[in-house]
């Protein structure tokens, strides 16, 4: 079977194989009807372009890499998917790897991303990524930041995080909770950080006391932040309100309420950092404040497209806020 060329596409749509170039690799503008014009073309012929080919001549791959830990954890499915969408939207294949958390890892597959050429990188850093930050510095690889913003030099895009988890501990010590306590995440993690700050910071607005022992680690995972809840229930002092911070400590932490046969809210409250799609289903539905992950996913691609169009440009850094979702965990009528 013959295989349709590009030679073939220019002859159906009645313009020049150039004209097609440029419909193709979006080098030159082209007037919306020969464009369209050219697209039925491509598609009456069957025609593939040939990317390796493409990639030579103009410098450019059309893909983007995501370095992004815990990919296979499904409360990161809308980001993922939002990342996706948008850079498919704008003509962008993503090319994904996970760096498992580990700054060594890290930085190789962010050499190995830019070994298979790709034009951009999306990276959510590790709690040490300088080795990483500084090889795409070194070689002008169009980064931006995702979810951790740890470098203002950086473009980069993720939640607000301080005055949300501060709110969650405004919320619970205005039901009359005096001793609340977090379920931080992996040590070191810019996240982790900016949570920890914002309880902290919910707990001198509300004039209640630090305890040490109610801040506990959960390393950003079901089964120490199981571990790490057991402990918070046994202590002689236990806390009357828990904060999870993100969704899979929430699972964890619903776990040991359960082993310990704990209710949930009436012996404990529990307020949590980020929604996902069965939280309202869960008994009793739980009260979060939801990340705006597609929201994210888009801005990331967009600011990443803005510099590799740009190198120049100042760098931006985008905090947006997420929503409180006020439902039956925390104890409220």
């Amino acid at each position: 079977m013959r295989v349709a060329t590009m030679a073939d596409v220019a002859r159906l749509a009645g313009v020049s194989i150039a004209t097609v170039s440029h419909v193709l690799n979006g080098t030159r503008a082209v007037r919306p009807e020969t464009r369209a014009l050219v697209l039925d073309a491509v598609r009456a012929a069957d025609y593939t372009p040939n990317t390796v080919a493409q990639s030579l001549a103009t410098a450019r791959t059309t893909t983007i890499g995501l370095a992004l830990s815990a990919i296979s954890n499904p409360f990161l499915g809308e980001l993922i998917h939002a990342i996706e969408a948008e850079a498919a939207r704008q003509g962008y294949t993503l090319l994904l790897v996970d760096p498992h958390e580990d700054p060594d890892y890290e930085d190789t597959v962010i050499r190995r991303l830019h070994a298979r050429r790709v034009d951009g990188v999306l990276l959510a850093p590790s709690a040490r990524p300088a080795a990483a930050l500084e090889y795409v510095a070194a070689r002008a690889v169009p980064t931006v930041l995702v979810d951790r913003l740890i470098d203002d030099r950086m473009d980069q895009v993720g939640s607000e995080n301080v005055e949300a988890v501060a709110g969650l501990v405004a919320h619970l010590a205005g039901r009359g909770h005096t001793r609340v306590a977090l379920v931080a995440g992996h040590p070191g993690l810019r996240t982790t950080v900016e949570r920890i700050a914002g309880y902290r910071l919910g707990l001198r607005r509300a004039g209640l006391d630090e305890d040490p022992h109610l801040l506990v680690d959960g390393h950003s995972a079901e089964e120490p932040a199981r571990v790490a809840v057991h402990a918070l229930l046994a202590a002689a002092r236990p806390p009357t309100a828990v904060i999870t911070g993100n969704n899979s400590m929430t699972i964890g932490a619903m776990q040991a309420f359960r082993e310990a046969g704990v209710d949930v809210p009436r012996d404990v409250a529990l307020a949590c950092f980020d929604d996902f799609p069965w939280a309202d289903l869960f008994a009793p539905r739980l009260t979060v404040v939801a990340q705006p992950f597609a929201e994210i996913g888009r801005e990331a691609v967009r600011l990443l497209l803005r510099r590799m169009a740009d190198p120049t440009a100042e760098p931006v850094t985008r905090r947006l806020a997420p929503r409180f979702v006020h439902r039956d965990s925390c104890g409220c009528a």
